[in-house]
C-alpha cells in the first residue's frame, strides 16, 4: 500500500521553491532600500518582481510559492506590526481618521456613479471599480462581486484596473508627501485612505518612514470593515430587485458578510493588547519590526511576480479612465479633508 504524505509537509514543499525566490528579491531589495533610503525595501521588491516577470514567467513549481508569499506572508507582517503599537494607539488612531476614512469613501462612490455613467461604464463594473478604489482593492472587488453576482470578465476587468493605480500611487504618492512636506503621520493617514490594496498601503507608507507604516496599517484596516456595511447594502439592493429563492439563499449570504472581517485583523488587534499587556515586552517588539519589514518585502516581491502586465491592456480605455478620476478623487479628497480638519 502507498503511504500518503501528510498535507502540511506537501504544501510546505510546494510554496518552497516560490519563497525561496521571493526571499531572493526580497533581500536585494533590502540592500537597494539601504542604500538608498527613500525608496525603502517594498517599492523595489515590487518592481523587480514585474521585471522579473516581464523578462521570464514563473513556471508551475514557482507559482504556489509566489501566491503564498504575496498573500500569506503579507498578512503574517500585518499580524507583526501589531507588536509595534499599544491598543491604546490603534484606537485613537482609527477613530481620529474616520472624517477622511469616510469623506473619501463617500466622494469615491459618488464619483463612481456620475463618472461611470458620464463614461458609459457598465453598471457590475462601475460599482466594483468604485468599491475596490474607495476600500480595499481587490479584496473589496471579491467580497461585493457574489452579492451583486458579477461575471467572471467583469471581475477581471476591475481588478485590473485598480491594479494599475496601485503601482501608480506606490511610486507617486511619496514623492507626493514630500513635495507637500507632509508629517509622518499625516502621510500614513494620506495612504491608508487614497491607497486602496493593503499591500500596496504598506509599500507606498514604508518608503515615507516607519512611523507612516504604522500609521497607514491601522488607517487601512480599520478602513477596511466598510466593506461589511457596503455589502449588506449592496445585498439589500439586490434582494429588493431579485429576491432569493428560499430563506437558505438569505442565510448563505448572511453567513459571507460574517466572513468579510479579515482573520489577519483580529490577529494584528490580539498582537497589540498583547504589547499593551507585557505579553510581548518591548525588547521583543523591536526584534520584531525588521522581521516584519522583511516578510513585507517578500510579499511585495510575490505581488510583483503575479503582476500580468499584459492582461491589464484588456481592460480597454474606459474602466481606466474611471479608475484613473477615482484615484484622483480619493487622493485629493484626503488631503483637502486633512487640510481642513488641520
Amino acid at each position: 500500500m502507498t503511504a500518503i504524505a501528510p498535507p502540511l509537509p506537501r504544501r510546505t514543499l510546494d510554496v518552497l521553491p516560490g519563497v525561496v525566490l521571493c526571499g531572493v528579491i526580497a533581500a536585494v531589495a533590502v540592500l537597494i532600500g539601504t542604500m538608498v533610503p527613500v525608496l525603502g525595501s517594498a517599492v523595489p521588491a515590487i518592481l523587480l518582481g514585474v521585471l522579473i516577470r516581464l523578462v521570464r514567467r514563473p513556471d508551475h513549481t514557482l507559482v504556489p510559492g509566489v501566491r503564498f508569499a504575496g498573500k500569506t506572508l503579507l498578512q503574517v507582517a500585518v499580524v507583526l506590526l501589531g507588536s509595534q503599537l499599544s491598543i491604546g494607539e490603534v484606537a485613537g488612531v482609527g477613530l481620529s481618521s474616520l472624517p477622511v476614512m469616510l469623506g473619501t469613501l463617500a466622494g469615491c462612490l459618488l464619483g463612481a456613479w456620475l463618472v461611470g455613467r458620464a463614461l458609459g461604464v457598465v453598471g457590475d463594473l462601475r460599482t466594483l471599480i468604485g468599491v475596490g478604489t474607495g476600500v480595499c482593492g481587490a479584496s473589496a472587488i471579491a467580497a461585493v462581486s457574489p452579492v451583486i453576482v458579477a461575471a467572471d470578465a467583469t471581475i477581471a476587468y476591475a481588478i485590473s484596473t485598480v491594479f494599475v493605480f496601485n503601482i501608480a500611487a506606490v511610486l507617486t504618492f511619496p514623492l507626493v508627501g514630500h513635495l507637500l512636506g507632509l508629517s509622518q503621520q499625516a502621510f500614513g493617514l494620506f495612504a491608508g485612505t487614497a491607497v486602496n490594496d493593503t499591500s500596496s498601503v504598506i509599500a507606498a507608507a514604508s518608503a515615507y518612514g516607519p512611523e507612516a507604516m504604522r500609521h497607514a496599517v491601522v488607517v487601512k484596516l480599520v478602513r477596511s470593515l466598510m466593506i461589511i456595511p457596503i455589502c449588506l447594502a449592496l445585498g439589500a439592493w439586490v434582494n429588493r430587485r431579485t429576491p432569493p429563492a428560499s430563506d437558505a439563499g438569505s442565510r448563505k449570504r448572511r453567513v459571507r458578510i460574517v466572513r468579510l472581517v479579515p482573520g489577519f485583523l483580529v490577529g494584528f488587534l490580539v498582537m497589540a493588547v498583547a504589547r499593551s499587556v507585557g505579553v510581548v515586552p518591548t525588547p521583543i517588539a523591536y526584534r520584531l519590526a525588521p522581521v516584519a519589514a522583511y516578510l513585507i518585502a517578500v510579499a511585495m516581491a510575490g505581488i510583483g511576480l503575479s503582476t500580468d502586465l499584459p492582461a491589464l491592456r484588456r481592460t480597454g480605455p474606459r474602466p481606466l479612465l474611471l479608475g484613473g478620476a477615482l484615484w484622483l478623487i480619493v487622493g485629493g479628497t484626503s488631503l483637502g479633508i486633512q487640510h481642513l480638519v488641520g
